[in-house]
């Protein structure tokens, strides 16, 4: 894959955006209660939108300092959540546990940033509603060392296991070695804000990961962690449901459209820096061939 240098998002503008953001997000609250969606059996008979998120992976879903949810994948919900007339419902588990969790039926929803892989659709769905790119991070001492083509070749790379970092890792190693260069020393993490304290220790050279997070990560931390050059893989990212839930399916894709007709989708974007990495329409995706690129 040809890489080109990073364009980092244009991230977190203060907080006279964040107040401006607030503002609107009252502005168009009166709206939101006056959509009808088609609602799953589930919701119908719980009254709840019951949703697994993993705890910490800012800016997607994080604890802000008065102990709040607060992220982009929560508020999203909290809004899609209050369009169906129901209580949002959070479980908390790891993501490498989200899609077996989905196969084995025991919850209808992970609301989290999954790319669609083959694998992952021999047993999941999705509803894609953001779009990104992996890129590499490291500490600024570093940054001089990811310079160039190969820049990961020999380096100790840190992924979230069984998230699409994970397995472009494997496949960059492999062209390393193809090309008689030192391979990626990979090591697996559950969670994101373990792999940024390994790259603080220097257990780890580098942090394999989403370029939203990453570049998140780069401003609130005041250049601790740095992106390098080289973007892989931009792709559409979507929230995961039980193989053929066309129902689940419907009502997400449904919610998640009126909020961007209405402009919460945006509202809540532009809170978080994220207004790159938006999409004009969420919709489902049940096979490869459906993936918007």
């Amino acid at each position: 894959m040809r890489r080109n240098k990073v364009h980092h998002f244009s991230l977190l503008r203060g907080a006279t955006l964040a107040a401006t953001a607030a503002t609107a997000l009252v502005t168009f609250a009166g709206a939101l209660t006056a959509a009808e969606l088609p609602k799953s059996a589930e919701v119908k008979d719980t009254g709840k939108l019951i949703i697994a998120n993993t705890l910490e992976y800012a800016p997607f879903e994080f604890i802000d300092e008065n102990g709040k949810q607060v992220g982009i994948n929560i508020e999203l919900a909290q809004e899609t959540a209050k369009l169906l007339g129901a209580e949002l419902e959070v479980t908390r588990i790891p993501f490498p546990s989200m899609v077996p969790g989905l196969a084995a039926g025991r919850f209808k929803v992970a609301w989290e940033t999954f790319a669609a892989t083959d694998e992952r659709l021999k047993q999941v769905d999705f509803v894609m509603f953001i779009k990104s790119g992996i890129v590499a991070s490291t500490t600024a001492d570093k940054a001089s060392q990811f310079q160039g083509e190969n820049n990961l070749c020999g380096k100790r790379v840190g992924v979230i296991g069984g998230a699409v970092s994970d397995f472009i890792a494997d496949r960059l190693s492999a062209e390393c070695k193809e090309k008689s260069l030192p391979e990626i020393a990979k090591s697996i993490f559950p969670e994101g804000k373990d792999i940024i304290q390994a790259a603080l220790s220097d257990r780890i050279d580098a942090r394999l990961d989403d370029a939203t997070a990453s570049g998140y990560f780069e401003v609130t931390s005041k250049g601790q962690m740095v992106v390098v050059p080289g973007l892989y893989d931009v792709a559409p990212l979507g929230i995961a449901i039980p193989k053929g839930d066309k129902e689940t399916a419907d009502m997400l894709a449904a919610g998640v459209n009126e909020l961007i007709k209405n402009g919460t989708y945006k509202t809540i974007m532009a809170k978080y820096g994220m207004t790159s990495a938006m999409i004009d329409e969420a919709y489902i995706v049940d096979s490869a061939d459906k993936i918007r690129k």
